[in-house]
């Protein structure tokens, strides 16, 4: 296939607002998916993409569509997951095209991922091409939404296409403009092969299979495949295109997206962000890759049977191939025994990695408290990132605490600023700025409302950690709903935090331990004191938990001891042998209580996630 008559783009839109439904009305106009096959979210291959109706990973597929005049295109197109959590997918997805659908919801207009995913496809120049989705409902308000796109993006009116991603209308127009809005790929045909690995899987009889975007040359099934990063060798198993299906082909050429497998059997030979050439003409220079990923949410991983750790660091790895988001490092635990120190990108991605760890590899999992990255300035001028409570130094060691901040976007309408403001007051959050949109035009239900309710764009710095004590639920309460986020990483900021340790029967578990606010640090401590004096069973002797911050405690719970009742056989006599009985047992509760172990059980790690941390 000529490279002018290839067409590489992606759909890229906020959360459910039809990216998915309008991939399944291409499928079905090229014809790449027969009638009897199709099904909805046909992309989404993953049992969780289906029950939660939203994209996690990425999909390439191949078609071929007839333009107006005859000539046939091959059209690569990825469809993209629009959660926050999930923007390096997204990334990865921008840097394999030419161009972008940008897809908004005629009824809800734009959101904070909308903008997001519009300013990052312009930071990779891509050819945007604005569509207005679900004009079939009731509600839709194209008029109004088009001058939102408008006035944030500054498209013209001509630009923006229009169509019903359920029933298909406008579908058809849209690829049309595909082939004459977006650029054909640029490359050398003749130059040495050299493919960018996008995204990578991992298959027990093939090995590695790497979904790359070829660049230069052409990739044959026979050559032998070399990775530039490692200068690993491999004979190429298959290569091939997703049509949708992964359907082998002889060659890839210049412009083409599609699949090789490698016959990479270890999981570090060949990872995302590589660039792939061949090993009798290899390229001299490797591409650009990948900006390496900063985790934002960190929490240890263990299994429930220890004997299982071996498993789920298998596990691990081979989710961290189809994952390149996903960090681990192996870490222990007195109470938990052996896991992996992981990080995630968010609260949904943790969620998302641990179902599919249940889910696909038949692990039963005990998750941490999540928390966050802490950089800390040491006494002698070092910087180091503590990214447990556990790895904190002690205070004299250090001189100050940063924490991660991020810059914080939400997308609400107009009536609910004031309760937005209150939210963010009580979240240590900073206010930048404040715009309004408002689109013209009227409502399809013939309502006179000339610019319908305006909406409003607001911008703050937040600690991180501000965001995991169940902060978007709370804002989507105060919003009936309404508004959306978005938030990228900006630095870290110097705050006075202290190291909460929490001490059971005098020693310190550095599991349950906390950094918090100086502000929360004592309500905290009481609350997660108190969860374990519930949790924790009583034994033979009486059990102090406390909560301290260095030497001094802050707050202090007693799991009462079980007693035995030593008087029971004593029928009458002297008061002073019932008082010889109490005084024994009471030396050998405290004689218990100096070599007595305290056994926490997993029920009180995880009931600290109750608790939250703001």
């Amino acid at each position: 296939m000529k490279p002018s008559l290839i067409r590489n783009f992606c759909i890229i839109a906020h959360i459910d607002h039809g990216k998915s439904t309008l991939a399944d009305r291409f499928l079905e106009i090229t014809g790449t998916v027969r009638p009897g096959e199709m099904k909805a979210q046909f992309l989404d291959q993953m049992d969780l993409e289906r029950e939660r109706g939203i994209t996690i990973k990425g999909k390439a597929v191949t078609m071929s569509h007839t333009a107006p005049d005859g000539q046939i295109y091959q059209f690569n197109l990825i469809d993209t997951p629009g959660h926050v959590d999930f923007s390096y997918e997204v990334s990865r997805a921008l840097a394999a095209c030419e161009g972008a659908l940008l897809v908004v919801d005629a009824s809800q207009g734009i959101e904070a991922q909308t903008i997001a995913n519009t300013l990052l496809a312009m930071e990779y120049d891509l050819e945007l091409i604005p569509v207005l989705n679900k004009l079939d409902l009731p509600q839709a308000e194209p008029e109004r939404v088009a001058g939102e796109i408008e006035q944030a993006f500054g498209f013209k009116p001509d630009e923006i296409l229009y169509v019903s991603a359920k029933d298909g209308t406008g579908a058809k127009e849209i690829l049309d403009a595909v082939i004459d809005r977006v650029p054909a790929p640029k490359g050398d045909v003749n130059a040495s092969p050299r493919s960018l690995v996008f995204d990578s899987e991992y298959n027990s009889y093939k090995g590695i299979i790497a979904h790359v975007r070829v660049k230069d040359g052409t990739i044959s099934k026979r050559d032998r495949i070399k990775v530039m990063s490692s200068g690993r060798v491999a004979e190429i198993v298959e290569v091939g295109v997703f049509a949708p299906g992964p359907t082998p082909t002889d060659f890839l050429g210049t412009g083409q997206v599609g699949y090789i497998a490698t016959g990479f059997k270890e999981v570090r030979d060949c990872s995302v962000g590589d660039t792939l050439t061949v090993d009798q003409s290899p390229a001299t220079e490797a591409l650009s890759g990948y900006l390496p990923l900063k985790s934002m949410v960190f929490a240890g991983l263990y299994p429930s049977d220890g004997e299982e750790y071996n498993n789920l660091r298998n596990a691990l790895e081979k989710l961290q191939l189809n994952d390149a988001s996903l960090e681990m490092e192996p870490e222990s635990s007195t109470a938990l025994g052996f896991g992996f120190r992981c990080g995630f990108l968010g609260l949904m991605h943790l969620e998302i990695v641990q179902e599919r760890l249940e889910r696909e590899y038949d692990l039963d999992l005990i998750v941490t408290a999540p928390s966050v990255a802490y950089q800390v300035v040491l006494t002698n001028g070092d910087t180091i990132i503590v990214d447990s409570p556990a790895k904190l130094p002690d205070p004299n060691e250090f001189s100050e605490i940063r924490e991660p901040m991020l810059d914080l976007t939400i997308v609400a309408p107009n009536r609910h600023v004031g309760a937005l403001m209150e939210l963010m007051h009580s979240r240590r959050s900073e206010f930048k700025r404040m715009e309004y949109m408002q689109g013209g035009g009227t409502r399809r239900d013939g309502k006179n409302e000339p610019g319908g309710e305006s909406r409003v764009v607001m911008e703050y710095t937040i600690p991180l950690v501000e965001l995991l004590a169940d902060f978007y639920n709370q804002l989507k309460s105060k919003t009936q709903g309404y508004a959306s986020l978005d938030y990228s990483f900006s630095g870290y900021q110097a705050a006075p935090l202290v190291k909460v340790e929490i001490l059971v029967n005098h020693h310190s578990v550095e599991a349950l331990s906390m950094i918090l606010h100086r502000d929360a640090a004592v309500v905290q401590g009481r609350k997660i004191v108190d969860k374990l004096r519930s949790t924790i069973p009583r034994q033979m002797f009486e059990v102090p938990i406390q909560a301290s911050i260095g030497s001094r405690i802050i707050a202090r719970e007693t799991v009462r001891a079980m007693r035995k009742d030593v008087l029971a056989k004593c029928y009458g006599g002297d008061i002073t042998r019932k008082r010889k009985l109490l005084e024994k047992q009471k030396e050998g509760k405290k004689r218990r209580k100096m070599v007595g172990s305290v056994e926490i059980p997993q029920e009180a790690f995880l009931s600290i996630l109750e608790v939250g941390t703001g």
